[in-house]
């Protein structure tokens, strides 16, 4: 029993699970007004609760264009993180994937998509990326043009941050604590009717909800399925992941390549490691969770870097 223990203590995912813990805290120390930094990274988080610790920097591109200025700051971010250490903080630090990961584990029966299904809809997050930065960006150019007033009027709330205004991470983390904070705030101070206050809510809440709980639901099925198939983050570092300096070797000498898949069935992004080059692999989809090398028996694959 007590070697079970230690050999689980010694594989990559106990540290994991603490990383992301820590993050998820670090990322939450508004709670303690421990106040905000200047820093940006390419994760799932929330612009609401002001200040933030940590910026997401997806939605800093989509505010920044919305005032016709060039997001360096928030392009910055991506380019760094994306060569230096790949999708790594999406296995590691992103909130939202911690919370994938908590859903997931509870629910040990996972369904199966269908390889074709999988590679098609692996292509959504990218539209979802090119529509949100596509409406941001000819917002800019009608502001800079000075035309932006009937752009502004017919989009409404998804002129300054497309993406973020649907975003389930947003609902999540920023527009639900608001949520309950106001209602708190409003039963307590006067004499409402539960049901007046609900049927007051405005429309884009429920859409936000309806959002939220799918994409979560959806989760608990598929694990990381908002990761594999629509978030715009995951999207722009599977294009940076190809040129990162971290990546995984496969030892041919340990490897059991003809009579093991242990690795591949671990991933939760559903890489094909096994087909993939042995020096080293940095697959688009690979979020450096390291799942396939706590899997792997032969102790084949190791991480690399750079």
């Amino acid at each position: 029993m007590a070697g079970k223990i230690k050999q689980t203590l010694l594989k990559y995912n106990t540290p994991r699970r603490i990383v992301q813990f820590l993050s998820f805290i670090f990322f939450s120390a508004i709670v303690f007004n421990l106040g905000s930094l200047p820093l940006l990274l390419p994760v799932m988080w929330t612009w609401r609760l002001q200040p933030n610790t940590v910026g997401d920097a997806y939605t800093a591109i989509q505010l920044t264009l919305y005032n016709a200025v060039f997001p360096w700051f928030a392009v910055a971010s991506f380019l760094v993180v994306g060569i230096l250490i790949g999708k790594s903080l999406c296995g590691w630090v992103c909130p939202f994937g911690f919370v994938q990961d908590l859903v997931g584990f509870i629910n040990r029966k996972k369904r199966e998509i269908s390889p074709r299904t999988h590679e098609t809809m692996t292509y959504v997050k990218y539209g979802i990326l090119l529509i949100t930065l596509f409406i941001s960006g000819t917002f800019a150019a009608t502001k800079l043009a000075g035309t932006e007033r009937s752009y502004e009027s017919a989009l409404g709330i998804f002129t300054r941050a497309p993406f973020t205004a649907l975003s389930p991470a947003e609902t999540l983390f920023g527009t639900l604590p608001a949520f309950v904070q106001s209602a708190s705030a409003t039963f307590t101070s006067q004499t409402v009717d539960a049901w007046s206050f609900i049927a007051n809510l405005p429309l884009l809440f429920w859409v936000q909800l309806i959002i939220m709980s799918s994409v979560i639901i959806f989760a608990f099925y598929v694990p990381r399925s908002w990761c594999k198939y629509f978030c715009p983050h995951g999207a722009i570092m599977a294009v940076l992941n190809r040129f990162s300096f971290l990546g995984l070797r496969r030892d041919l000498t340990k490897c059991a390549k003809g009579e093991c898949r242990l690795c591949v069935e671990a991933c939760p992004m559903r890489v094909q490691i096994l087909d993939l080059p042995w020096e080293k692999f940095s697959d688009p989809e690979c979020i450096y969770c390291l799942k396939c090398v706590d899997a792997c028996e032969n102790k084949a694959i190791k991480l690399k870097y750079p």
